[in-house]
C-alpha cells in the first residue's frame, strides 16, 4: 500500500428484499467518503446473489445507477479471491470490508461469518450481535434475561401452528388480546407484517408472516410513542440523543419507512432530560445484551397510558443514508456523516486487532 490510503470494500446491493434501500445507502456512503484517507472497491451483490466486483474509486460517484456493475467478468469468483486473498499472504487487496446490506443475508451474521472464514476486518456488529439481533424471538429473550421491560409476546414455528393452531390461537387470545401484530421472527424492514383485530384476521396474518420465514411472533399492542437510540462503540459504547418517529400511517410500514414520507422524524425526541437518560441507559444495556460492536440503533416504545420505557428492537445495519434516523441522531449528538464514517471504521479495526490478539489452540 504505497499510497497509505485505506482501502475499504463496500458491499451492497443483495438477494433481499431491501436490494433498492441498500443501493441508495451506498451512493450516500461513496459521496460522503473522505478519499484523501480512503480508496474504495464496490462490491455489488446482484438480486440473484451473484457478486461483482468494481474497479477502485478514488473520487465520488455522480450517479446511482453506475453502482449496478455490469463488466465484471470473474464474478462471484473473482469478487470473493479479492476478499481472501489476505488469507492467502497474497496482494491484500482488501483492508477492510464496510457491508451495506439490509435484511436478510446482509445483517444476519451470514455475512459477518464469510468476513471471519477471510479474516478481513469489517464493519459494524459480529456473528453473534447480527444474528440475535435479526432473530426477533432471540432477541427478546436477550432483553429478558437483561432485565428490560418488554411488550408481551409469544411465539411458534411451522410445525407447531400446523399440529395446535386452535390452541395457539386461545393463547394468543387470552396473553395478548386484538389487535396484535404478527410478524415472520427474522425478517427486517416491516416486510410480511400484520395488525390482526380479530381471529379470522390472526389466522391470515400468520399464513402471511409463514410465507417469510419458519419462526413466527405476535405481539401485543402497544398505543406508544416510538423513539429510537443510537449507540456507537465497541467495549465502551455510547448513546445517541433520542429521536422520535412520528408516523401518521397505522403503523409504521416499510412504505411510510422509506418512500412516501408518512412519518416524520423529531431530534432530539421531545421527552424530559430523565426519560431521556433512562432511554440512553437501557440502549447500552440492549447493545451490551445482544455483544454489540460498532453501530447499532435501539427502538423503544414510550407507553401513552404510564409513560412506561418498552424495548422494542434493535437494529444493527440500521438505514444509513445522510437522512436515516442513525445518522441523523449522531450528527444532533456533535458527529457529522463524514466522522461518522471514519469512527466505524476506526472501531472495526480495533474490533480486529483485539481479536488477532487470541490464540485459538492450546499450544502454548
Amino acid at each position: 500500500m504505497g499510497n497509505n490510503k485505506t482501502t475499504v470494500g463496500l458491499v451492497y446491493g443483495g438477494k433481499s428484499g431491501e436490494h433498492e434501500v441498500s443501493l441508495q445507502t451506498a451512493f450516500a456512503v461513496m459521496n460522503a467518503f473522505d478519499y484523501d484517507k480512503y480508496e474504495l472497491i464496490p462490491f455489488y451483490i446482484t438480486k440473484q446473489g451473484e457478486w461483482k466486483k468494481g474497479s477502485t474509486l478514488s473520487a465520488p460517484l455522480e450517479k446511482l445507477e453506475k453502482l449496478k456493475l455490469e463488466h465484471d467478468s470473474e464474478g462471484t469468483e473473482g469478487a470473493l479471491s479479492a476478499i481472501f486473498s489476505r488469507l492467502y499472504g497474497g496482494d491484500a487487496k482488501v483492508d477492510l470490508m464496510f457491508p451495506l446490506l439490509h435484511g436478510t443475508f446482509g445483517e444476519d451474521g451470514t455475512i459477518q461469518g464469510l468476513f471471519e472464514m477471510a479474516n478481513v476486518p469489517y464493519v459494524g456488529a459480529g456473528v453473534l450481535a447480527s444474528a440475535a439481533g435479526m432473530d426477533k424471538v432471540v432477541m427478546k429473550k436477550l432483553f429478558a434475561q437483561a432485565g428490560l421491560p418488554q411488550c408481551d409476546f409469544s411465539y411458534f414455528t411451522k410445525p407447531q401452528w400446523e399440529r395446535n393452531s386452535f390452541n395457539l390461537i386461545m393463547g394468543v387470545e387470552d396473553d395478548l388480546g386484538y389487535p396484535c401484530f404478527v410478524k415472520p421472527a427474522n425478517l427486517g424492514s416491516s416486510v410480511g407484517i400484520s395488525k390482526a383485530k380479530n381471529r379470522e384476521e390472526l389466522e391470515h396474518a400468520v399464513e402471511v408472516a409463514f410465507r417469510y420465514d419458519v419462526k413466527v411472533i405476535i405481539e401485543e399492542f402497544v398505543d406508544a410513542r416510538e423513539v429510537e437510540v443510537a449507540v456507537l462503540g465497541n467495549q465502551e459504547p455510547m448513546a445517541s440523543v433520542p429521536g422520535e418517529i412520528v408516523s401518521s400511517a397505522d403503523y409504521y410500514d416499510y412504505a411510510a419507512k422509506y418512500t412516501d414520507g408518512q412519518s416524520e422524524m423529531v431530534i432530539p425526541a421531545a421527552v424530559d432530560s430523565e426519560v431521556a437518560d433512562r432511554l440512553r441507559e437501557s440502549a447500552l444495556i440492549a447493545f451490551q445484551a445482544i455483544e454489540g460492536s460498532g453501530i447499532t440503533r435501539v427502538d423503544f416504545f414510550l407507553r401513552k397510558s404510564d409513560g412506561a420505557i418498552l424495548i422494542n428492537e434493535v437494529n444493527t445495519m440500521p438505514g444509513f443514508t445522510p437522512y436515516s434516523m442513525y445518522p441523523l441522531l449522531w450528527r444532533e449528538t456533535g458527529l457529522s456523516y463524514g466522522a461518522l464514517l471514519d469512527r466505524m471504521i476506526e472501531l472495526a479495526l480495533e474490533r480486529y486487532e483485539s481479536k488477532q490478539a487470541l490464540s485459538y489452540t492450546n499450544e502454548p
